[in-house]
């Protein structure tokens, strides 16, 4: 059987095949609610085959959305709202995901085809927080966040997460990379803190210890519990693989199944030159340190690609993004390539002779 569609079991999920969708922001929901755009985007990709389909991430908070169209999860009626599709993307044989977030100094942001920067208040934005007052270039400058403020923000993680099981979603993911409010207390680049939550890797990565405790504890155990990182900031004494992978070992400890391997989004001066796979190595090297499983990300186009990352141990699944934007079947088709069995809707059966 190729590796690219052999199951994988995390704790009481199994995913049918390890093609998965990547949480992608589409900016199309109404107060947090997620619309029929969701419904047919994720059904979609649902339906062309993807063993687990993230939604993209959905803050915490209000003052934690990245735009004020994002998707969001602090209210009841957000969560029912997800049941529907949740419920299509489980008869397509998917497994639904969702990436847990709140966008720290990043937050209050232009939808991306309308601008860039933050929206100023008096046009629906709002002031945003971070682990220090220093801004994103272009972005306002956040409020450092008191540790009571923390301590409010780790309880509305936990929340979340409990709507996040009642919505029907079986795989939790915290977003702890790309420039967002936990990626922001782990690079020294934003965080400046004399306090427990800055200084050295511990001090730093304190909350995203914390976020991941009380999101574990809120979860059934047979929910799995991912976390995406991104594993360097791709500047001169910025955050790093080496560190990323310590503290993945740590996570490994505190109920994590899986480690999401993305990279970059807190310093505007990054210099990333991508080609195919160049994440993976970063994907690898993690897995090898924490001992756990690791998805890999990052211009992976290509079924014969995909199936390689696997083969060789960098990873333990692969996650596609643009390329299913492109090509919501991308599986079916990588599947006839490798020469492997994935199911069709028998509504489209037909088409696959």
């Amino acid at each position: 059987m190729s590796e690219l569609f052999r199951p994988l079991t995390l704790r009481g999920v199994t995913l049918p095949n390890r093609v998965w969708v990547a949480p992608m922001c589409q900016y199309s929901s109404v107060d947090g609610v997620p619309t029929d755009w969701h419904l047919v985007h994720l059904g979609g990709l649902a339906r062309g085959g993807a063993g687990l389909v993230i939604a993209e991430a959905t803050a915490v908070t209000p003052e934690g959305r990245i735009s004020p169209r994002d998707a969001g999860i602090w209210t009841d009626e957000q969560a029912a709202a997800y049941r529907r599709i949740n419920a299509f993307i489980t008869e397509q044989g998917s497994v639904p995901g969702i990436q847990l977030a709140h966008a720290g100094r990043k937050a209050s942001a232009y939808v991306p085809w309308q601008g860039r920067g933050s929206v100023p208040v008096a046009e629906g934005g709002w002031p945003t927080v971070g682990p220090s007052p220093v801004a994103f270039a272009g972005y306002a400058t956040p409020a450092e966040l008191s540790v009571d403020e923390i301590a409010v923000i780790v309880r509305q993680w936990s929340e979340a997460a409990v709507r996040a099981v009642a919505a029907g979603f079986r795989v939790v993911e915290v977003h702890a990379a790309h420039g967002y409010l936990l990626h922001e207390f782990l690079s020294p680049v934003s965080n400046r803190r004399g306090d427990g939550y800055g200084g050295d890797l511990v001090g730093r990565s304190r909350l995203l210890v914390e976020v991941v405790d009380v999101v574990r504890a809120a979860l059934p155990d047979e929910v799995a519990l991912f976390v995406r990182v991104s594993a360097t900031d791709w500047v001169p004494g910025g955050l790093d693989v080496d560190e990323v992978a310590e503290v993945a070992r740590v996570l490994a400890g505190h109920g994590v199944d899986l480690v999401d391997v993305s990279s970059g989004g807190n310093a505007a001066e990054q210099h990333i030159t991508p080609e195919p796979g160049y994440q993976v190595p970063f994907a690898r090297a993690i897995r090898e340190h924490s001992g756990l499983p690791v998805g890999a990300v990052g211009l992976i186009t290509e079924p014969r690609h995909a199936q390689k990352i696997l083969a060789e141990g960098s990873a333990d699944a692969v996650l596609l993004g643009r390329a299913l934007l492109r090509e919501p079947t991308w599986p079916q088709r990588a599947a006839a390539e490798l020469g492997a069995d994935l199911p069709w809707p028998p509504q489209y059966a037909t088409a696959r002779r």
